[in-house]
């Protein structure tokens, strides 16, 4: 089945199940799936019963579309995403993103947990990102190509939206919620980086390091969608004093997070 008959069917199954039409939509990471219970009249599909989802076969990942409405809005979210990691090809990790314009979401936002490799970037952190750097070695957009799927070329001098990054600041000010720009370095997992790749990373100018976003991102910004980034900061790996790392330590610090996370997406959403 192509690609885009693949978008086509899923899009449909979704619609012939919610009646809604969103037009915000939101992507879950690790220990952030809790904003899903705040949406109003929702409608939850697991994405098993969509055709042409993959499996989210990560814990602490829920597996789940929630369609309803938020801050007065109509929005779609994603309790928990798909990874490169987990073998899945690029335009599979990225068919929700798809979906969901075809469905009518204008505006994204995406959210993970990643590592700081700043001083500044301590476990515990909110941080926006203002651009990134894909080190995942492939791009979800290469293979064939036709107009349903949106530019070919896809101007990325302003990948993160200004407009949204700006709100997102007078956001945070209003709940007094520190929010710290980051660059962000997306990798592809599942190992952890070693002190060497850290400096590396530092070297060519990220602040963050994560395993997902990027190819999000992309497909987001080739279908014209505004695109908004998020990251939890849990747990801070710095060359020369990195302690040991685990996902669960990983997601235990997201869900530390997840009250002010949640507290500032809802804001930012009142105000899109």
């Amino acid at each position: 089945m192509s690609l885009k008959d693949k978008i086509i069917k899923a899009a449909d199954y979704i619609s012939k199940t919610s009646s809604a039409s969103p037009e915000i939509g939101v992507i879950l990471g690790t220990g952030l799936g809790s904003l899903g219970e705040s949406v109003r009249d929702a409608v939850v599909i697991p994405y098993s019963d969509i055709p042409n989802f993959p499996d989210s076969t990560v814990k602490f990942h829920a597996g789940r579309l929630i369609i309803g409405t938020l801050k007065q809005k109509k929005v779609m979210v994603m309790q928990g995403r798909f990874h490169y990691y987990e073998g899945y090809p690029m335009r599979d990790i990225t068919l929700p993103v798809r979906v969901m314009h075809r469905l009518g979401v204008h505006t994204l936002i995406v959210s993970n947990a990643a590592g700081g490799i700043r001083e500044h970037l301590a476990a515990g952190t909110l941080a926006l990102i203002n651009d990134h750097i894909n080190l995942m070695g492939t791009n979800p957009l290469i293979g064939p190509y036709e107009e349903f799927f949106g530019e070919r070329f896809p101007d990325m001098s302003e990948p993160y939206s200004k407009e949204l990054r700006e709100l997102a600041h007078q956001a945070a000010k209003k709940l007094d919620i520190s929010l710290v720009d980051t660059v962000y370095a997306a990798v592809t997992g599942p190992s952890f980086e070693t002190p060497a790749e850290i400096r590396m990373l530092q070297t060519l100018g990220a602040d963050s390091v994560g395993m997902s976003v990027v190819p999000e991102a992309l497909t987001a910004r080739q279908l014209g969608m505004k695109l908004l980034g998020l990251t939890a900061i849990t747990d801070q790996a710095l060359p020369d004093s990195m302690g040991q790392i685990s996902h669960e330590e990983v997601s235990r610090v997201a869900k530390e997070i997840t009250p002010r996370f949640n507290a500032l997406v809802q804001e930012i959403i009142e105000r899109i």
